[in-house]
Formats: structure tokens, sequence, C-alpha cells
């Protein structure tokens, strides 16, 4: 086997570079689907349900990512070809999502949805589609090419760039209504402070994503079985095994930080569903999805978004610096704990500034802990891409649970405020689970 060579810091922020527009996209979609369903016409209770369909599409897209681009060696690279086609995807879908109330089409349709909406619902599947496929790629090169002593600094990276994306997205809305573009549009359509918002991060992804497409060289099959300690002919004598035979062969800490990961994607899906109901409702006090107030609460939700993103970019600097991972973790699903606990009890927008900062703690180390955890504890197996697909699902599953029994819980919570409070305990939850967590 070959020495395990260090990467320079440009070499990984690199590696990492396309995840942020990729992220910009994301976050424009988690900060504005909830307002755009319910600017068509969705009820509060049905929104939850809306969501259920991008951890779906997740779960199911992700691991055949992982499959198939295991098997992937040309000259464009092994996992970069995914990348380039979801981005490419992911552009044309948000071109149009942002226009589907301009479709003018009010009639009700199958399950109670009006003509506008159901187009809104098939290019959400689309634009979630496109992002799991251009997003697991970045996840997968730094298994790939990161040694062990460098996947935290390198996971924490990718997290500093995920939130300074979701930075971008977040706030882009609110940025077009200070220049001047319009914040209100008539019932059932979606403000062009939104429209263009995707138009710009569109452009932004397709940029970023070319940058990193065009930087990275990845390794090819001789050079990567030396690194990651395989002998490549005995592998390639070895009988593929299939998705299930992996899973059931993962090892422990897969399934330990899946623990973790169920109650921590639960309370961010109640944050990105939740979250615009009940700023309007402490905030603004009003429930009318046309009014004017209503909207700039959606705008202030992208503030605060942007601001979380903040909190994130800060904590993943920090992160590195602890000695124990899983205390790392404790603390900042602890503190994100906190932030969601206080959003039920402040009515003032400038004080809950300080309530998505800390969430922003236990968001970092979502997006860089596991994966640090998870590729270490797989020891450079040739189905990295693979089981970094299946762990998706520890991300997909709780999100699909959490949607389909939001509205259940919502109407026993009482209020859209009182769901950030569940979220909150969901992540204390999460932290007291970390205890199960082996590391080495």
């Amino acid at each position: 086997m070959s020495q395990k060579r260090d990467l320079t810091f440009r070499q990984l922020v690199d590696l990492s570079f396309g995840f942020f527009g990729v992220q910009i996209a994301y976050a424009l979609q988690s900060a504005n689907i909830s307002r755009i369903f319910a600017t068509l016409g969705a009820d509060p209770h049905q929104l939850s349900f809306f969501w259920i369909l991008p951890p779906l599409m997740g779960m199911i897209v992700q691991p055949l990512i992982g499959k198939y681009s295991d098997r992937t060696w040309c000259r464009m690279g092994r996992r970069k070809p995914y990348l380039l086609v979801g981005s490419i995807i992911a552009v044309l879908v948000m071109l149009f999502l942002p226009n589907a109330g301009s479709l003018n089409f009010s009639a009700r349709l199958f399950l109670g949805l009006n003509m506008a909406m159901w187009f809104g619902l098939f290019s959400l599947i689309f634009l979630d589609t496109s992002i799991n496929i251009a997003m697991q790629p970045f996840k997968m090169m730094v298994g790939d090419m990161v040694n062990e002593w460098q996947k935290t600094t390198a996971y924490s990276i990718q997290s500093f760039l995920c939130n300074a994306g979701s930075l971008a997205g977040y706030i882009f809305p609110i940025l077009f209504t200070w220049v001047g573009i319009a914040n209100t549009a008539p019932k059932g359509v979606v403000p062009d402070s939104v429209i263009y918002s995707f138009y710009l991060g569109a452009a932004i992804l397709i940029l970023c994503v070319l940058y990193t497409f065009l930087r990275v060289k990845e390794m090819p099959p001789k050079e990567y079985a030396d690194f990651h300690g395989f002998d490549l002919e005995k592998k390639r004598q070895q009988p593929s095994q299939g998705l299930v035979q992996l899973l059931l062969k993962a090892p422990k800490t897969f399934w330990t930080v899946g623990l973790v990961q169920f109650f921590s994607w639960a309370a961010f899906l109640y944050m990105w569903t939740y979250t615009n109901g009940a700023i309007a409702h402490n905030v603004w006090h009003t429930a009318d999805t046309a009014s004017e107030a209503y909207q700039a609460a959606g705008n202030w939700v992208g503030v605060l978004f942007a601001v979380q993103a903040v909190g994130s970019m800060f904590w993943a600097a920090m992160i590195p610096r602890f000695k124990s991972v899983r205390l790392a973790y404790v603390v900042s699903l602890l503190v994100g704990a906190a932030g969601f606990a206080s959003v039920y009890f402040l009515h003032d927008k400038y004080l809950l500034f300080v309530s998505y900062f800390l969430i922003g703690f236990a968001w970092a180390a979502m997006l860089a802990l596991p994966f640090s955890l998870l590729t270490n504890a797989l020891k450079g197996s040739p189905y990295m891409g693979s089981y970094l697909g299946l762990f998706n699902g520890t991300i997909c599953l709780p999100q699909i649970v959490a949607a389909a029994t939001g509205g259940l819980v919502l109407s026993l919570a009482g209020s859209q405020p009182m769901m950030l409070l569940v979220a909150g305990v969901f992540l204390v939850l999460g932290a007291v689970c970390v205890r199960f967590i082996e590391t080495k």
C-alpha cells in the first residue's frame, strides 16, 4: 500500500467547492418550498406532505448513484459524470419551479390540489432528485481521495462551503426586495423576488460545479486500490455485492450514527416546514398567505436561515479543535436544541438571530461528523459510494417519517411555533444517542 498522502488546503477546498453552488439550490428549496406551496393554496396541515417528496427521492436516488459510480471509471472520472448531469437537470428545474403559480390554474384536481400545485409538486420531485445526484458525489470524492486524519477537516471545509452557499440562497429574496423587485404578487402567484432568486441560484450552481469538475482529477483504479490498501485484481475476481448484502454487512458505526441522524434530521424537517408559519404567527401575527405581512415573514425566514448558516460556518471552524468527535457531536446537538426551544418563546424578530445562530451549531455537526465517522469505519472499502448512498437513508427516512406525521403532530402541538419546541426535544434525544457510537 502506498503512503496515504496529505492534500493541500487548496485541494481540499477544490474537492468541495461545487457544493457551494449545490447548497444554494438546496437552500432556496428549503427556505421557500413551504412559502411557495402556501402561496399556491396549500393548507398548513398539508405542508408536511409536500416535504415527503425530497427525502423520498434522496432515499431512492443516492444509493443508486453510489452503486453505479463505484463501478464507473471513465475519462471524466468516477463520481464527476454524475455530478455534472445532476447539476444540469437542477438548473433546468430551477428555472421552472417558481413559475408554478403563473399557470393561473385554480381548479381543484386529484387529492384536492390545483394544477399549479401539481406542477410545483412534479417540479419539486425533479429538483430534489437532481440535487441529490449532484450532492452525493462531493461526499464520495472526499471518502475516495482524503486520508483518515484529514477527513474531519475535509468534511468541515465541505460544511463551511455548504453553509456559505446556504447563506447566499437564504438572503437572495430579501436582497432582491431591497433593490426594488416585487415581494408580493396576485393571490396564488409566487413573487418576483423568489423567482429571480431561483434564476440567480441556477447560474451560480452550474459555475461552481464546473469549477470542481475542471479542477479535480479523480484517482484511476490502480492508484485508488493502492491508496486504500486492497488488491485490485482480487477485488475484480470477487462477485459484486448488492445493496442489501452491503447493508447487512454494514459496520456498527453505520447504525449507531444512523440513530443520531434519525432525531437530528426529523428536527430540521420541522424547522424547514414550520418556521415560515411560526415566524408569521409569533412576530407578524398573521396566517393570511396573501398578505404583505406573511410575505415579509417569508423574507425574514430567509434572513434567519442565513444567520443559521453563519452560525454553522463559525462552528464548522471550531469542530476540528475538539479532541473527541463524540464530545463535539453532543455539544453541537444540545446547543442546537436550545436554539430550537427558544424560537417558541421569542416574539422579537431580532432576538431570533440568537436562536438560529445556535441552531447552526447542530447543522454544522450534522454535515461533517457523521460522514467522518462512517468513512473512517469503512477503512477505504471499494464500496464507499454504495455505503454513503445507503447511509443517506438515515437522512431521508427520518424526514419521511416526520413529514408523514407532521400534520398529526401539529394537531397535537396546537401551533406551528410549538413544532420548533418539538424539534428541540428531538435534538436532545439525538445527543443522548451519541453515547452509543464507537470511535477509534
